[in-house]
């Protein structure tokens, strides 16, 4: 039960509290600063999205590897 109270209080200490990330090349950044503020933001957030679905995936799998082997 303590364990999974600590597990669930990072979780949403790193969803709430979470700073705001810059992925982008330089060549990204360049075109972005070029284009504006709201385009700027709008490609940061497709960079981010295209980053973490294969994250998130790779996450599932090695998970449910790891529940069959215990």
């Amino acid at each position: 039960m303590k364990r999974t109270f600590f597990s669930l209080s990072l979780l949403f200490a790193t969803i709430f509290f979470a700073a705001d990330a810059n992925a982008q090349c330089s060549v990204c950044t360049r075109t972005a600063e070029q284009m504006g503020e709201k385009p700027a933001g709008k490609i940061n957030a497709g960079i981010l999205y295209l980053a973490g679905t294969p994250l998130v995936l790779a996450g599932i799998i090695g998970y449910r590897w790891w529940r069959k082997n215990n």
